[in-house]
């Protein structure tokens, strides 16, 4: 299989592994983080090991969340602009870090996260290329 994954698969289903991918990452981070922030709270027993779940599940559904809206994008820009270039990315990355400020509903920190997350995707990209 030769090319990019979004000239050969779906944009559908390559969002959906991105998804599946970093939302896994983000359940297994809220299983590490969780019992260290439940002891900071004072949990033990039925409490702690609800608060983990609930960690794991909140940390796996904002990450896959935030991966599907930036992997969805860049996806569907590359396929309507027609080229695999840096603006893809650029885009991409600011709809995905407005998404992450929006979800935090710090209206102050949706420019700055915009463009914090744009910056990496663009590294990420000419990382990947070269």
């Amino acid at each position: 299989m030769e090319g990019e994954p979004y000239d050969v698969v779906p944009c559908s289903s390559v969002t959906v592994d991105s998804i599946l991918r970093i939302g896994t990452a983000g359940a297994i981070w809220g299983l590490c983080a969780g019992p260290h922030d439940a002891r900071k709270q004072g949990l033990a027993g039925a409490a702690q090991v609800a608060f983990v779940a609930r960690s794991a599940g909140r940390f796996g559904v904002q990450y896959g969340l935030v991966a599907g809206i930036c992997t969805l994008t860049h996806c569907g820009l590359q396929r309507y602009r027609g080229k695999s270039d840096w603006v893809n990315g650029l885009v991409a990355g600011a709809v995905a870090g407005g998404a992450i400020a929006a979800m935090t509903r710090s209206w102050t920190q949706v420019i700055p996260m915009a463009c914090l997350v744009s910056a990496f995707k663009v590294a990420t990209d000419y990382a990947r290329a070269v």
